[in-house]
């Protein structure tokens, strides 16, 4: 196959990945005509269907899907082969693509980071909030942010983060029609703002610590979110108790606005890392990026 035909290969790859031309197309800054046009000329020189097409989506024929099982790795060396080579610039450049929690997202990487764009401006930073645990392998994320219990053995971890500390909240409009829970047991008979996991559709556990004694409670109340910055706005609101990061509270404590209970029930626990996998490149760029993030630890 002539030379010329790797970019169709790497502009297959997005559209099989992505299963959609609009998405590929502007991924690869190219016309959706253009990048079908680019796909029916690799079909015709492979002599095989490679995609299905519909009005709606894109999907791989079983020759597709064997081509982007050779092709995927194969195309992610050769791009980390490119990137190394910006060990040679002086300033990092290019992007890097970070997962992470949406707490962490917004109370480490953002802060550290805007400033670090700001002296870089030749450096990119894609940030996508996910309370799951990503595959960021498969996913081609560069970073993942995750607390330090849930990291993979074959990651290189750094940590970004002092340990953490959960605090139970409510309003002060909230506990005059309640009584102060005493034990995280009595958290049954209250209201309690609940956030739902994404991986797997469950409601995150309250875990509570006390004396080498480790209680997790399942709570319910009327509002269910997906974001600990909803969950905190309808703690503010009055309408239940939530179970939040002390750092996303603690202005709200300190100015009255909200109120804590169950502090001796509410232990630190491992903080936030950064990682990555133990085989990937480090590039300049990448290296910039992990030295925002360490930050101050304290």
């Amino acid at each position: 196959m002539p030379r010329e035909n790797l970019n169709d290969l790497q502009a297959f790859v997005h559209v099989a990945r992505e299963g959609s031309f609009t998405k590929a197309a502007a991924q690869l800054g190219v016309s959706q005509s253009a990048l079908s046009h680019a796909m029916r000329g690799l079909e015709q020189r492979l002599g095989v269907r490679l995609l299905t097409r519909t009005t709606r989506s894109v999907s791989t024929t079983e020759a597709g899907a064997r081509l982007l099982d050779t092709l995927g790795p194969r195309l992610a060396e050769i791009e980390d082969g490119l990137a190394a080579l910006a060990e040679y610039r002086e300033r990092p450049a290019g992007t890097i693509r970070i997962n992470a929690t949406g707490h962490a997202a917004e109370y480490i990487a953002w802060p550290r980071l805007a400033p670090l764009l700001q002296q870089y401006p030749d450096l990119k930073v894609e940030l996508t909030a996910d309370y799951g645990l990503a595959d960021i392998v498969a996913e081609r994320y560069d970073i993942g942010i995750r607390l330090g219990e849930r990291l993979a053995r074959d990651m290189v971890a750094v940590p970004i983060s002092p340990p953490l500390r959960m605090r139970v909240v409510g309003a002060p409009s909230y506990f005059r029609q309640h009584v102060v829970p005493r034990h995280p047991d009595e958290l049954a008979d209250h209201n309690c703002v609940t956030l739902r996991l994404p991986t797997h559709g469950g409601l995150m556990p309250w875990d509570f610590g006390q004396d080498g004694n480790e209680l997790s409670v399942r709570v319910s109340g009327q509002w269910t979110f997906n974001t600990m910055g909803m969950t905190r706005a309808a703690a503010l609101a009055g309408s239940g108790l939530a179970w939040l990061p002390e750092d996303q509270v603690q202005p709200m404590l300190d100015d009255g606005r909200l109120q804590s209970v169950l502090d001796d029930w509410c232990p630190h626990f491992d903080g936030y890392y950064a990682y990555y996998p133990s085989r990937r490149h480090v590039t300049v760029a990448m290296r910039t990026v992990l030295d925002a993030l360490r930050g101050p630890m304290g």
